[in-house]
C-alpha cells in the first residue's frame, strides 16, 4: 500500500480533529460515540500496521520509505527499519486497549479520546520518522497530550506531576535541539539515514578551559543524552516519573510506560549510537553505573513504597536500567535484550498498571494496606495479576526472562562486575513485586470494605487477553522479535565498531 506509514501516522491525529469539530455535547449518547470512534479508528490503525511486519524484509535496510519536499526546504521522510517497525506495532497494538480500559471515564470523555488518538498519531511519528526537524516535532508534540491527560484527569496532585513531567522532559530536548542545528551546519543535511554515516569530529578539543576528549561527538552525545536519559528515564533524572504514574489515569499510565518511555532508547539507538560512536564508547562506562545504580536503587526504592502504583513506577526505572545497559554493550546480545526488553516491559507494565487500575476503579485507592484476601473474592484477578508479576520477576517462559537474560550476558561480556550488581536486580524485583502480591492479594479477607468487591467483567478479561498471549509468545518463541531485530542490530555493531579509533576498534572485536 503506498503511503502505508503516513496513513497508520495521520488517521488518528485526523479522527482527533474528527471527534473536535463533528461530535458536540455531553450527553451519554454522546460518550458513548466518542469512545466506539475511538476504539474504532485505533484499531483500524492496528490493522492497517499489519502489513509492516507481515512485508517487512529483516535483510534490508529502510522499508516502506516515503521522501518528498517540504516547506521551506524542509522534508517530510518516513521509513522503518529492524528496530522502530517494532516499537510501530507496539504502539497500534496496544492503543485499543488503551481505549477499551477507559470504558468507564465520565468526565470530558471526548477530549479524552481526543488527547489518546493525538497522542497515538504522535507516538507512531518519532518511530517512523526519518528527518531530524520531523523527528523532534513528533518528539516534542508528544508531551501535549500526555500533559494535558496529567493535568485533566488525573488525580490531586495532578497539575504539580503534570507540570513537572512537562518541563523535565522539554528541557532535555531543548539541549537536543541546539545539537540538531549543529549537526545541520556540519553534514548539510537533516536526513537520519545520511547522518548515521556522517562522520562529526572526535578530535580532542579545548572549550573553556577544559579538555573535551571525543570533540564534537561527545558534546553532540550529551545533548541528546539530556533528552534521551529523561525520556527514558535514568537515574539520576528519573523522578518525574513516580509522580505521573501516581497522578495520571490508569490509561495515561499505561502509554507512559509501555511506550512512552520507549522514545529515550529507541533515541539512543537511532541517534547516540550510530551518528556518535566514539562518544558513545568513550562514555560507555558512566552509563553502565548510572544503569546499574539505578537497577539497584530505584528497586530497594520501590520495596518502600505504600501506593501500588508508585511502586510500579520505580519499577519501571529500574527496568529501563537494563535496556540502557544493553543497548551500550556493543554486542549482539546486549542490543538484541535491551530492544526485547523493551517489548516486554510494554506488554507486562501495561498489565500491571491495568491491574491496578481494575481494583482501583473499585475502591477508589491504591493504597496497599487497603487491600488484602482478593483471591477470595477475586479469583480470576488473582490468577492474572499473578501472571504478570511472574513476568515482571523475569520468570523463565514469559518475556520477561528472555530480555534480562540477554542483557545481562551482554553486560557480562564487556563487565562483569556491572552485570553482578545488575544481576541482583533480579532479586531484588522478586522481593518487591512478590511483596505486593501477597499484602494485596494473600491473606485473610479481613477489610468490611472488600466483602462486596466483585471479580473481573468480561470486558476487562478480554483486554487482558492479548497482552497474556503476547507475553506467553515472546517468552517461548523469541526468535519473533530477534529475527527481524538481528539483522539491523549486526549492521549497527559493525558500524559502531568500525568507526572507533583502530586501537579501540581492536579491543572491541577482541571483547565482544
Amino acid at each position: 500500500m503506498a503511503h502505508l506509514l503516513s496513513i497508520i501516522t495521520f488517521l488518528p491525529l485526523v479522527a482527533a480533529a474528527i471527534l473536535a469539530l463533528f461530535l458536540r455535547g455531553d450527553s451519554p449518547a454522546a460518550q458513548r460515540n466518542a469512545k466506539w470512534f475511538a476504539l474504532a479508528v485505533t484499531f483500524a490503525t492496528f490493522v492497517l500496521s499489519i502489513p509492516l511486519l507481515t512485508d517487512f524484509d529483516p535483510a534490508k535496510g529502510f522499508q516502506f520509505v516515503e521522501d518528498a519536499s517540504w516547506i521551506m526546504g524542509l522534508r517530510y521522510k518516513m521509513g522503518v527499519d529492524g528496530i522502530s517497525v517494532l516499537f510501530v506495532m507496539l504502539t497500534t497494538f496496544l492503543m485499543p486497549l488503551v481505549i477499551w480500559s477507559a470504558w468507564e471515564v465520565d468526565k470530558r470523555v471526548k477530549e479524552y479520546m481526543i488527547a489518546f488518538l493525538a497522542l497515538e498519531g504522535l507516538m507512531i511519528g518519532v518511530f517512523t520518522a526519518l528527518d531530524l526537524v520531523l523527528f523532534y516535532l513528533f518528539f516534542e508534540a508528544g508531551l501535549i497530550p500526555m500533559f494535558l491527560i496529567i493535568g485533566i484527569w488525573g488525580g490531586k496532585d495532578r497539575i504539580y506531576a503534570s507540570f513537572k513531567f512537562f518541563l523535565y522532559t522539554f528541557l532535555g530536548s531543548v539541549l537536543m535541539l541546539v545539537a540538531m542545528i549543529v549537526m545541520y551546519r556540519d553534514a548539510g543535511t537533516t536526513d537520519i539515514p545520511t547522518l548515521m554515516t556522517h562522520t562529526f569530529a572526535s578530535d580532542t578539543i579545548s572549550l573553556w578551559g577544559f579538555r573535551i576528549v571525543g570533540g564534537v561527538q561527545t558534546l553532540l552525545w550529551f545533548a541528546f543524552f539530556a533528552s534521551f536519559a529523561v525520556k527514558m528515564p535514568m537515574w539520576p533524572v528519573h523522578t518525574w516519573l513516580p509522580d505521573a504514574h501516581v497522578q495520571a489515569p490508569t490509561a495515561g499510565s499505561v502509554v507512559l510506560a509501555a511506550i512512552l518511555l520507549k522514545m529515550g532508547g529507541y533515541g539512543f539507538l537511532r541517534f547516540s549510537l550510530p551518528m556518535f560512536p566514539v562518544a558513545s564508547d568513550l562514555l560507555q562506562p558512566l552509563i553502565f553505573w548510572l544503569s546499574a545504580i539505578a537497577v539497584v536503587y530505584t528497586s530497594l526504592v520501590a520495596l518502600a513504597q505504600s501506593d501500588m502504583k508508585k511502586l510500579i513506577a520505580y519499577s519501571s526505572v529500574a527496568h529501563m536500567g537494563y535496556v540502557t545497559m544493553g543497548i551500550f554493550t556493543f554486542n549482539q546480545q546486549g542490543l538484541d535484550g535491551a530492544i526485547f526488553q523493551m517489548l516486554s516491559h510494554g506488554f507486562v507494565s501495561g498489565a500491571l498498571f491495568l491491574c491496578v487500575g481494575v481494583i482501583y476503579d473499585r475502591m477508589h485507592t491504591r493504597e496497599i494496606d487497603a487491600y488484602g484476601g482478593l483471591v477470595n473474592r477475586m479469583p480470576a484477578y488473582a490468577l492474572i495479576f499473578m501472571f504478570f508479576t511472574m513476568a515482571n520477576v523475569g520468570l523463565p517462559g514469559t518475556s520477561g526472562f528472555v530480555g534480562e537474560f540477554l542483557t545481562l550476558v551482554g553486560v557480562f561480556q564487556v563487565n562483569t562486575w556491572v552485570a553482578f550488581v545488575a544481576a541482583t536486580g533480579v532479586i531484588l524485583s522478586a522481593a518487591y513485586a512478590l511483596w505486593l502480591y501477597r499484602r494485596v492479594v494473600f491473606g485473610q479477607l479481613v477489610k468490611e470494605a472488600l466483602r462486596t468487591i466483585s471479580d473481573m467483567t468480561s470486558r476487562e478479561k478480554a483486554i487482558f487477553a492479548p497482552l497474556v498471549v503476547m507475553t506467553l509468545l515472546l517468552g517461548v518463541y523469541p526468535s519473533l522479535v530477534t529475527d527481524i531485530t538481528g539483522p539491523t542490530v549486526a549492521q549497527l555493531n559493525e558500524h559502531v565498531k568500525a568507526a572507533l579509533p583502530q586501537t579501540d576498534a581492536a579491543v572491541a572485536t577482541a571483547t565482544h
